[in-house]
């Protein structure tokens, strides 16, 4: 059994099957649900510090009226622990065939009950700081629990059976009672009896892959992985998001955090934003530049054909059309230049934001935007990051092209060769 054989039959499916498990499933979705609240809601951190000079009328009128353009903002993307913790108790309970909404709303309990209100002024007021990206580690966790002990009720029957004329809506309301209280009789004990701060406490334990995801080796092994599982035709962002997409979503969350405060000294080079419009430029793989060399200097009709086809999507940041079409899939002439790019990529970008060539990102634009808008948008409007975006596109044409050559010419001389056949045949 050669290499690419067993890494194809002993590899993939495990793989599939972890991307697919249940509570990364829940997490991913979860996650995902929340998008769009994070994406407009970071667009209002733009118009509260426009990207034009200090004396311009918007800069000023924006600097006058801060506290009002920001409310949207601390109401959807600085509390996006909220709106995830939701999505990932909805997702999670719907896995298990139960009624999604009660593991929607025991999740935000669970998470509400993990914060202890202040008295301020004769009035409680709610810390909103766990609600953000800060939060999201403990989210995910009483999430989990809190949709597991309601399965655990129904599973043992441990529920209020209402009689069968009682309307459905009703009926799941009672069903979820034994299990809400459990809920919130086992949070009230650990935050208000035993006055354990969870926050505090997975803060102290998840620090370490915190930082280290943050350094350039934490930077390039999620950047190596998805480009390696993608090699073999196994979706890389599948398997490997789920488990650093919540590290990603806390650098964003706090470097939009520093953001609103006016601060340009963002304390993390690497939200998932970096990934998306520096390194991912036309897709997995930073394929953007391949596509340019098929259209452009490409021999065989095949490979110009796909290169016209994929050169739009690419544009957007899809590639699939490249991906299983070239194909890139267990392609061993391309694979090579699918993996070396992006590390190259990784490298430089990183390097150009820590030392402060460029802006770290801070917003989420919609993934489908050309990279140089998208790179543009997410740092606040730093011209720099438009030129960085082209560099790395001048980087990938240039370590695709050699492979690419090499393939295209074996593609044209098959095509050749072929079509003599093809000849003959109508010859005889």
């Amino acid at each position: 059994m050669s290499f690419v054989d067993f890494l194809e039959k002993k590899l993939s499916g495990p793989m599939a099957k972890i991307s697919e498990q249940r509570h990364l499933r829940a997490i991913r979705d979860g996650v995902i649900s929340a998008l769009p609240f994070i994406i407009v809601g970071s667009f209002f951190l733009i118009l509260a510090f426009p990207p034009v000079p200090k004396d311009w009328a918007i800069a000023l009128w924006a600097k006058k009226h801060i506290f009002e353009i920001l409310i949207p903002y601390r109401l959807t993307m600085f509390i996006m622990t909220l709106y995830i913790s939701f999505g990932l108790g909805y997702n999670l309970a719907k896995s298990y065939k139960l009624d999604p909404l009660s593991g929607g709303q025991l999740s935000v309990a669970a998470l509400l009950l993990t914060i202890t209100p202040q008295l301020v002024k004769g009035q409680f007021m709610l810390p909103m700081t766990n609600l953000g990206g800060h939060g999201l580690f403990v989210a995910m966790l009483v999430s989990i629990v809190s949709v597991e002990i309601l399965r655990f009720c129904k599973t043992k029957r441990i529920t209020i059976k209402m009689p069968e004329q009682v309307p459905s809506s009703v009926s799941r309301s009672f069903e979820a009672l034994i299990p809400v209280a459990i809920v919130i009789l086992l949070m009230s004990l650990v935050t208000v009896v035993f006055g354990v701060d969870l926050h505090h406490v997975v803060e102290q334990v998840v620090s370490p892959f915190v930082k280290a995801g943050d350094s350039i080796f934490g930077v390039l092994v999620p950047v190596i992985l998805i480009v390696f599982f993608w090699s073999f035709g196994i979706h890389g962002d599948s398997v490997v998001g789920p488990v650093a997409r919540p590290l990603w979503e806390v650098y964003l969350a706090k470097n939009a955090e520093v953001a609103a405060t006016g601060s340009q000294n963002l304390p993390y080079t690497a939200p998932e934003t970096f990934f998306q419009w520096f390194i991912w430029i036309g897709g997995s793989g930073a394929t953007l530049g391949l596509v340019l060399a098929m259209i452009f200097f490409s021999r065989s009709k095949y490979l110009k054909a796909v290169g016209r086809t994929g050169v739009i999507p690419g544009i957007f940041n899809i590639n699939e059309p490249i991906v299983f079409g070239a194909p890139i899939v267990l392609n061993p002439l391309l694979i090579i230049p699918f993996v070396i790019t992006p590390i190259v990529t990784t490298i430089l970008s990183y390097v150009a934001t820590t030392t402060g060539l460029v802006s770290a990102t801070y917003i989420m634009p919609p993934w489908t935007l050309p990279a140089p808008i998208g790179a543009y948008l997410a740092t606040g409007g730093d011209w720099r990051a438009v030129v960085l975006v082209v560099i790395n596109i001048a980087i990938s044409f240039v370590i695709y092209f050699p492979f690419f050559k090499i393939y295209d010419h074996k593609m044209a001389k098959m095509e050749q060769s072929e079509q003599a056949d093809s000849g003959t045949t109508l010859s005889m």
